[in-house]
């Protein structure tokens, strides 16, 4: 799949979401769709990811210092 950022990924998942919910196209082009739309979640699920590294490797502890913490556990601890 070509480099596309994630935002144009989700955007397009959506649109072809909305195609297949209303159920008017042929099945050969509604497979295709859904092969795009598989292939366009595997873009934005692996971006996540790669964010979520990025995250957890950037989080301070109280003391100031950089430490690696589980993505979850800042919206656990201010909730």
């Amino acid at each position: 799949m070509e480099e596309i950022r994630f935002e144009e990924a989700l955007e397009e998942l959506r649109n072809i979401v909305q195609i297949l919910e209303r159920g008017e196209k042929p099945l050969e082009e509604a497979l295709a769709l859904f092969e795009r739309g598989i292939a366009l979640v595997s873009t934005c699920s692996k971006r996540l990811d790669e964010v979520e590294r990025k995250v957890e490797m950037l989080i301070r502890n109280q003391a100031g210092e950089l430490e690696l913490c589980p993505f979850e556990e800042p919206s656990q601890a201010g909730g």
